[in-house]
C-alpha cells in the first residue's frame, strides 16, 4: 500500500507515519519545507520517508506525488489553539479551505488517481451545544469554526466527483502530552493549580491519540468508511469530570477553578471553544465495528501520560 500524507509532522501525522511504516506501507509526505520534514523523519522507520515540496496556499498539489498511491490523508492546517486575531482567523480558514481546494485540484490532474481521500476536520463543525449527543448527522453550527469546518468539508467532498471515496474526520480533543489541549493543561495540573474551566459543566469530546490513528487506519483499509466520521471516544465527559480525572492521573489536586473571563482575556474569541462544548459521539466508528483501545477517560489519561 502507498499513502501520501499532508500535515505529517504534526501531532497525529507523525504517529500515523510511524504506524503505517510498521505495517509495510510506503509513505510519501507533502510539505512546504521538505528539508525540515525529511530531517524530522530521519531514522524513524526501516524505509525512508519520501518528501515532496508543496505550498498548499499557492499551488495545486503535485500530481506526480499523488498519482499511483492508494490513498491521501490530508491533515495540514494552521493551529486553531491561538488567539484569534483577524490575521489568525484568515490563516486558519485559508490553510483549510484553500489548501484542500488545491489538493483536490492536484488529484484531478493525476493518473492513476488514488482511490480514497481522508481529509481532516474537527468537532468544531457542530458549534457550541448543551448535553444532547451529536452524531455525524447533526447539522453544522453558525460560529466561525463551524463555518470553517463546513467549508473545509465541502472542498474535500468534491473529490467524490473524481470517483474517489471521501471521508472527513471530525477530530475531538486529542489526549497526547506532546501537544494539543492536554499539553497546555499539564503544567498547571502538575503544579496542583489546575481545575475546571468556566463552571465545568460543558462537555469535552476527547480521544486518545492511538485511537484517532486507529480510526484513520481503519478508514484507509475498509471501503465502508466514507462521509463525516467523528474522531472521538464513546464517552464524552464534562470539563469538571475531565479535570478531576486528570488530577487523579497526576496524583495532584484539581480544585482551583478557572474563570471563563480569564480565558477570554488570554485568547479572545477562541476561548469559546473551551468555555462552551459539544457532546459528540462516534456513531459511525461504532456501527462499523471499530474497537477502541482507550474507551474510558481514566484509562486513556493514564496511558497518555505514560508515553515517553
Amino acid at each position: 500500500m502507498q499513502v501520501t500524507i499532508t500535515g505529517a509532522t504534526g501531532l497525529i501525522g507523525r504517529r500515523l507515519v510511524s504506524e503505517l511504516q510498521e505495517q509495510g506501507t510506503h509513505v510519501r509526505v507533502l510539505s512546504r519545507d521538505p528539508a525540515r520534514a525529511a530531517e524530522s523523519f530521519r531514522g524513524a522507520g526501516a524505509e525512508p520517508v519520501e518528501v515532496v515540496r508543496w505550498d498548499p496556499l499557492s499551488e495545486r498539489a503535485p500530481a506526480q506525488a499523488l498519482a499511483g498511491c492508494d490513498a491521501v490523508v490530508h491533515l495540514a492546517g494552521e493551529p486553531v489553539a491561538q488567539r484569534w486575531s483577524t490575521r489568525a482567523k484568515e490563516a486558519i480558514r485559508a490553510s483549510r479551505v484553500i489548501g484542500t481546494r488545491n489538493l483536490v485540484a492536484g488529484l484531478q490532474d493525476c493518473d492513476p488517481r488514488p482511490r480514497m481521500l481522508l481529509s481532516g476536520s474537527a468537532i468544531g463543525y457542530y458549534g457550541p451545544h448543551g448535553e444532547e449527543p451529536l452524531d455525524e448527522d447533526a447539522p453544522a453550527g453558525q460560529d466561525f469554526l463551524a463555518q470553517v469546518c463546513s467549508d473545509w468539508e465541502d472542498e474535500a467532498s468534491k473529490a467524490s466527483q473524481l470517483g474517489m471515496r471521501v471521508a472527513m474526520l471530525r477530530t475531538g480533543v486529542v489526549l497526547d502530552p506532546g501537544g494539543g489541549a492536554l499539553a497546555k493543561m499539564l503544567p498547571a495540573f502538575r503544579l496542583g493549580v489546575g481545575g475546571a474551566v468556566a463552571g465545568g459543566r460543558q462537555y469535552i469530546s476527547w480521544i486518545h491519540r492511538d485511537d484517532l490513528v486507529g480510526i484513520i487506519r481503519a478508514a484507509l483499509a475498509d471501503e465502508r468508511w466514507s462521509g463525516p466520521v467523528n474522531g472521538t471516544a464513546p464517552e464524552p465527559c464534562s470539563n469538571g469530570e475531565f479535570s478531576r480525572e486528570l488530577g487523579r492521573a497526576l496524583h495532584r489536586p484539581s480544585l482551583l477553578p478557572v474563570p471563563g473571563a480569564a480565558l477570554r482575556v488570554l485568547y479572545g474569541e477562541m476561548a469559546e471553544i473551551v468555555t462552551t462544548g459539544a457532546r459528540v459521539v462516534p456513531a459511525k466508528a461504532l456501527v462499523l465495528g471499530y474497537r477502541f483501545r482507550h474507551p474510558e477517560l481514566a484509562g486513556a489519561l493514564r496511558a497518555a501520560l505514560q508515553r515517553p
